[in-house]
């Protein structure tokens, strides 16, 4: 008895706990705004694609010349530096030729302003590391869509199951209810001598699981509240209520396949697209690259001058023949990554068809049991109807009637929790087969 008061204590209490709580009504369309909006794991997928998309402006050098600009001082009495140094600020003069002045020539200052510009021409690995770069961001881009995808999906799922929290809420208060008038019977009868007193315990028994249960359907309101608002970016962690109510949705399954144009499959082919781009690029890296240069320069014995001016400009053919075997090793590694990527897209393929067709299984599975727990429902429903008159009237035993009675609930239970399942195994399969 005393364990009895005990959970009645705490269940007032959690009574008192939730209704300070506030409670927010919310639409499923609200959630999938508010999801799309804030969302972390969307933010962090647009900063990876925006990552990538940085790495591919970076391949513009391939194309774009570097444009560099300095500006040097120095003062020296090196015999050759101070001589160069009076030929650049075109300062030379006759006496300059002394061999005295030559070998040991006295302080100079230099001050010298350079525009660099260097253009790549031919730089056939460059232009392979480009694509890849570029096969990167794409397949970024498409993550972040079939992560979109995923959140929907998952929003779909935490929804019901705030829904289905709430239809388990309804069910145990509504059996509460019907405990206590049981017990209220009981006694009444206990009283007049009709019941054992064993009787009355067990009623009373029956109440307290009932009533612990039905703390446990609140406690599961409030977790499924907090995953949507976790996927919502909400610190708030309100306790919401669904606007919509948890029905049976209708599907077909005929027809339906992965397709390859899916956005992750499509994503993960483009991925192998760049491996076959950088294996390609390291093979183009045992050919030469042709690059122009040019420079104009300003030179003056003042800081910030330019009295004197040249420039410069050619072209270069440079190959590296040979790197102790390091190219040879990256190509390898390259390639093998390459292969290993095609590999692990067929993998992911045969995967995603193998989950098709346990959705599909699951779908019918559930569409079964719908039939099924509907048909149960119906017949416990009205099972605990005639024991209840019977009761009332003294014909039926109290243990009986506890059993039909308990036996509605699961059932009722049972029901909500097959329209969950049919609902979710038709949201999978819509997100196994979006293109």
């Amino acid at each position: 008895m005393k364990r009895i008061y005990i959970s009645i204590f705490s269940f007032i209490l959690f009574g008192f706990s939730l209704q300070a709580q506030e409670v927010v009504s919310i639409a499923k369309i609200e959630v999938l705004s508010k999801v799309s909006e804030n969302n972390m794991s969307i933010k962090i997928s647009e900063e990876e694609f925006k990552q990538a998309k940085a790495d591919y402006r970076q391949t513009n050098a391939v194309f774009m010349p570097n444009i560099a600009v300095s500006h040097t001082a120095i003062a020296t009495t090196n015999p050759l530096m101070a001589f160069g140094s009076k030929l650049n600020q075109e300062i030379l003069t006759q006496p300059d030729f002394s061999p005295a002045l030559l070998n040991n020539p006295s302080q100079i200052e230099n001050y010298a302003t350079k525009l660099e510009i260097q253009q790549p021409l031919i730089n056939l690995d460059g232009m392979y590391q480009r694509k890849a770069a570029k096969s990167k961001m794409e397949a970024m881009s498409l993550k972040t869509v079939r992560t979109e995808d995923y959140l929907a999906f998952e929003v779909e799922r935490a929804y019901m199951q705030l829904q289905l929290a709430y239809k388990a809420v309804d069910v145990l208060e509504k059996a509460l209810e019907a405990a206590n008038a049981n017990k209220k019977l009981a006694d009444n009868s206990f009283k007049q001598g009709y019941l054992q007193r064993a009787d009355v315990l067990n009623v009373e028994v029956r109440v307290t699981e009932v009533r612990n249960q039905l703390q446990t359907a609140k406690s599961n309101v409030q977790n499924a509240s907090n995953y949507l608002s976790f996927l919502m970016n909400d610190e708030t962690y309100v306790v919401y209520t669904p606007t919509d109510e948890l029905t049976v949705s209708t599907y077909t399954i005929e027809d339906k396949i992965v397709s390859e144009n899916r956005s992750d499959i499509k994503a993960m082919q483009l991925a192998s697209y760049a491996y076959e781009a950088m294996n390609k690029a390291d093979k183009m890296a045992f050919l030469p690259r042709l690059n122009a240069f040019g420079s104009y320069e300003l030179y003056d014995d003042q800081i910030f001058q330019g009295d004197a001016n040249g420039y410069l400009f050619g072209a270069q053919l440079s190959w590296d023949i040979f790197q102790g075997s390091k190219r040879i090793g990256k190509a390898q590694k390259s390639k093998a990554e390459f292969e290993k990527s095609k590999l692990e897209y067929k993998q992911y393929v045969s995967q995603s068809n193998l989950e098709l067709n346990k959705a599909k299984r699951a779908f019918l599975d559930a569409e079964n049991k719908m039939k099924l727990t509907t048909l149960a429902l119906q017949q416990s429903e009205e099972s605990l109807r005639i024991r209840t008159n019977r009761f009332k009237e003294g014909l039926e035993k109290t243990s009986d009637l506890l059993m039909a009675e308990t036996q509605f609930a699961q059932k009722q239970l049972e029901y909500y929790q097959t329209i969950f399942e049919y609902n979710f195994t038709q949201a999978y399969l819509q997100f196994l087969t979006k293109e």
